[in-house]
This record gives C-alpha cells, structure tokens and sequence, in this order.
C-alpha cells in the first residue's frame, strides 16, 4: 500500500529504485547449554563459511568501486575469518564448556578484543581489535540468522534507507548504484546530507520512520526536490516522477550552459562563487559545475578515512592535488574541525557533556600541536603549486587566533631555512561561526586575510540550538535577523578593514538567502558544487540596484524569519514580473 512520509528536501533531484535497509539488527542472545556438540560446531562452522564467502565479495566489489586503500580493511577480516587461533578457539570453547556457538563467540571474541586493546605500544595490533569485533558481529549474525547492512557491498541499483547515515557510510556510498538516500532523522545542515550534495545524490531526511516504514526491496520514490518519500508508490505515481525529473534535469542542462560563464549580477557587479569539497574525489563535481574558487576544503575526511593520523606526506599529496587542479583558481583549505558530531576511533578523546560546545576544531588543535604541526607544514608546502588560503576553525578569541597564527609563521621560518618552497600567493584566514567573532569583526579583521562565515555553526550557537536536535530543529533559523545582522556585522567589518568575506555554510547556496547576502555585499560564496549554476542563474537575475534595501529591511525592520521569507519572495514576484 503506497504511504508518503514527508521529510526535508536535503539534495536535488530524484530518484525510484528499491529500497536498501542500512539498519543495525538486533544481535542479542540467551546463553544456553547443549546436548548435540557435534551438530552445535557445525551450525558454528556454517556460519565462519557464510561469513567468509560475504566478506570476499564485499572485498572485490569494495576493491573495483571504491579502490584498494577502501578494501584492506575486509582483507584483515579475511585474516581472521582463516586464522585457526581465533575460530578453533570458539570451536574448543563449544566442545569444553557445551554452550551455543553464540555464548562461545561472544566470550572468546571478548578476550581476543581485551588482549589487542591491552597492546599500547603496539598501535597496529590495537587495531586488529576494532577488526575481531567486525568479523565476531558478523558471524553473529549468520548464527542468529540475521542480514548485517554494508554499503560497501552494494550491487544493484538502491535507494538507501537509514535512521542517520554518518559522513564514514556516506563515503563508501558507490553512485554507480545508490541512487540516493532517505533518513529518520537530519537537516539541511547534516553532514550526510552535505556530502549527499558533493555526490549529487538525491536525499530526503528527517522523515521520523521511514526505518520503520519501509522493507529490504520495497520499491521507494525520493523526491529531493520537495522532501517527500513515497513507498510502493503506484504506476501513476513513477509515471509523473519520472516527468518530473526530466523536468529537472531540462533546468540542470539550462544551467549547465552557464559553467565557463562569470558570476555576474544584471548590472554587470563581479562576485565569486565557489565549491565546498570533501576530499580530491570531489574535484570532477567541482570542475563541471564550474567554479570559480574552492572556498572549503574540508580536511577532517582525510583523518576520518584513516585508520591513523594522516602523515605529512599523504596530507600534502592531497592538498597539492587539489591545488594544481584548480588551475591558478585560489583554494581555501580549512586546518581539521574534528570534534561535535565528527569523530576518530583511533584518536581516544574523552568524552565531553556538550561536545558541540567542547574541544573541537581549532581547540583541538592547540591542544595537540603535533598534530596541528604537521598539517601546516604539509599545507604551506602544497602552498607552492597555486593560490592557497588557510582558515581556521571555532576561532572565538583574539588570542586563540594569534597562537594559530604564531605557529604557523614558527612553521614557514623553519621551512624557508631549510630551503622548502612556499608559495608567493598564500592568504591566511578564519571562520566565523562563533557569535563572540562576528561581534569583534572589526577587530578580528585586523589579524587576517579574510573571513569566511560558516552559517551552520553561527546559527546553531547563536539560537542555542543543536543543527543535528530534530527537537529543536524549528530554532534553526538562517533567516532569523538576529543571524543576519551578525552576518551583516561580519561583511561591513571585514570592508572597513580592507579584506575580503566569504560565506562556505549552506546558506550561500540558500535561494531565498542569496538575495539578501548579495545585497550585504558579500564577495564569495561557497557551496556544495551541484548548487553553484543554479546560484550563478539566479545572480544573472539580480540587479544589485533593485535589492539595495533588502539587507538594512531583513535585519533591523523584519521580526522574524518568517517575515524575511516572505520579504525575498515578494521582492522575487516583483522583479520576475
């Protein structure tokens, strides 16, 4: 029976294909003893067979989709699926002790967990610990007949379902068959849905049950346009949606004809738009959406598709490749935001109540200086292949600033002594995300090159409300004009001090947004690459002379979002006329 959930429109377009459940099962077990040994280990050894054979073809189609790096680590589950030490040992805990194949795993996988977890000198075999823990769930699995998801061994053609999808799963997404995804919960803003845009994967998220709702296989309609996931939807229903998405990818193809086009308002004014990337593999959906600049590059995915600290050189190579591709068009890396909702399984912080207010980004950094080290030296050697701008995260005091800052001059001194090239065309900048930064713009303005605003951030601590709380998900407000006016603050700060502002959050690719930065006089925006022509045609529309008044309305005479909403649209209606 077809059933609609509503949901939030995350990443255009659209796509129907069946339904592919990334869901957990629930692997819990009684202890129990048993008569049959014999019959016991053989229902033990089916399992180890059925474990081995899935990991191997999860194995080849992780190797030809995603690459080698992405395939080692089913390598090492292969390892221990044939390591005698490991199975004979739950076989010889079986015929001692007479219990389930279930109890004898669980118990000897926990000692072998204990013993590598125990190895602190040994940093790769306390690895092999996250690895036995992998291998025991899915033998687990296959013992209490249960089907655990991976997204690595995606074969067909899916729509992908889930409660949330971290930015790790999303990562391992393979577009030639995820069409696009559907979660229960997430915003806008979430970084799944971020990097869903990077991968122009259709998604739809915060739709409360779509888990629930939904089974392995069932055909799925998600619509990223609108925000509606239908299931089982019926012949009409595909019908009209695949009318729809022609229609849209008639108005990506009108758009597409803009990619070697300036960005240019009606009157002729110049601004930049830019591309948010992830890692090198974005660089294709930079270059065919045409922009002009990368305004972030976020290098927490190179730690985060790490099973150790990035070194110097794997760090540099990516820089330098991202670099040299954009052709003398200027890159702002950003120094690792690790901490919120990002996390490292090999880097063992301690937990935090509040870890959105917490040690994250550039608190982290200056925390671990070895770490943060390393990074800027890579950076300021890549620094030699084209136009680079190191940014700082979470900057919230003058202070913190300058140590930044300070460390990365002790860096270029030591490198330039040493004969290293660094290059001519290197800006250092910051991010604006803490209101306590935008209310001393002006000051902060003094210290740097330029500022880029992350609005998902800004928003979220400046309405004190978590961008990832479905809960208080109604409180984050981009057009609220006590964000804008912080923005605003921002922009005027900067251009009393003579350097330029950015903007690399989501709302830089907002439609209703854009007008009201452009009138702010923002000079660069940065977004996901698939939102960049549809921003540069609606640029094309504006007159900067018609829009004059928009910023001083939306932040000192509208009271609300809402009311800024509706100021954009009719202003929109009057100008389209």
């Amino acid at each position: 029976m077809t059933k609609t959930l509503k949901g939030i429109a995350a990443s255009d377009g659209i796509a129907i294909a069946p339904a592919y459940l990334l869901v957990e099962p629930d692997l819990s077990f009684s202890k129990s003893s048993i008569a049959d040994v014999e019959a016991e280990v053989a229902r033990y050894n089916d399992a180890i067979k059925t474990s081995t054979a899935e990991v191997e073809k999860i194995h080849d189609i992780a190797k030809e989709s995603l690459g080698d790096e992405e395939a080692q680590v089913f390598e090492a589950h292969l390892m221990i699926l044939n390591d005698p030490e490991f199975t004979g040992a739950i076989e010889n805990e079986i015929k001692d002790s007479k219990i389930n194949a279930e109890a004898a795993l669980d118990e000897t996988a926990k000692k072998f967990i204990a013993i590598f977890e125990g190895m602190t000198d040994n940093p790769y075999m306390q690895e092999r610990a996250a690895d036995v823990r992998d291998v025991s769930k899915r033998i687990m699995a296959h013992l209490l007949g249960k089907e655990l998801p991976n997204p690595a061994s995606i074969d067909h053609e899916v729509i992908v379902v889930a409660h949330d999808l971290t930015p790790s799963d999303t990562a391992q997404l393979n577009k030639k068959y995820v069409q696009g995804f559907v979660t229960d919960i997430g915003g806008r803003t979430a970084h799944s849905a971020i990097m869903a845009r990077s991968l122009e994967l259709p998604a739809v998220v915060g739709t409360d049950s779509i888990t629930k709702d939904v089974k392995n296989g069932d055909m799925l309609i998600a619509d990223g346009l609108d925000g509606d996931a239908i299931i089982d939807p019926s012949d009409a229903q595909v019908a009209d949606y695949k009318q729809k998405s022609e229609a849209f990818l008639k108005q990506k193809a009108e758009w597409a004809k803009l990619k070697n086009e300036p960005s240019v308002t009606a009157d002729g004014k110049k601004f930049i738009i830019a591309a948010n990337i992830g890692t090198p593999n974005d660089m294709p959906g930079v270059k065919d959406n045409g922009a002009e600049a990368i305004g972030l590059y976020r290098t927490e995915f190179l730690y985060m598709d790490s099973s150790d600290f990035p070194t110097e050189e794997a760090q540099f190579d990516a820089y330098k490749e991202v670099i040299e591709g954009m052709n003398g068009k200027q890159t702002i890396i950003r120094t690792c935001d690790i901490g919120g909702d990002k996390h490292l399984d090999y880097w063992d912080l301690p937990e935090e109540m509040n870890p959105f207010l917490g040690v994250r980004a550039i608190r982290l950094s200056m925390q671990y200086k070895d770490i943060f080290r390393t990074q800027l030296i890579a950076l300021l050697r890549a620094s030699a292949y084209g136009p680079l701008g190191i940014m700082f995260p979470m900057i919230g005091t003058l202070a913190e600033l300058r140590e930044a800052k300070q460390i990365l001059a002790e860096e270029k001194d030591k490198l330039a002594k040493e004969g290293v090239k660094i290059g001519d065309d290197l800006q250092v900048g910051m991010m604006i995300e803490v209101p306590a930064a935008a209310v001393l713009a002006d000051q902060f303005a003094k210290e740097v090159d330029f500022f880029s605003i992350g609005t998902n951030d800004l928003i979220q601590y400046t309405m004190a409300a978590d961008r990832g709380n479905d809960n208080v998900s109604y409180l984050y407000q981009p057009y609220n004009p006590s964000v804008l006016r912080l923005i605003k603050h921002t922009i005027d700060g900067a251009h009393e001090n003579g350097i330029w502002c950015g903007m690399c959050g989501e709302a830089a690719g907002d439609n209703t947004m854009f007008p009201i930065l452009l009138s702010m006089g923002l000079d660069e925006y940065s977004m996901s690459a698939t939102s960049i022509l549809r921003i540069r045609s609606l640029m094309k529309k504006l007159n900067t002379a018609d829009i004059k008044e928009l910023a001083n309305e939306a932040c000192y005479v509208s009271e609300t979002a809402e009311d800024n909403e509706k100021l954009v649209n009719n202003l929109m209606k009057k100008l389209n006329k």
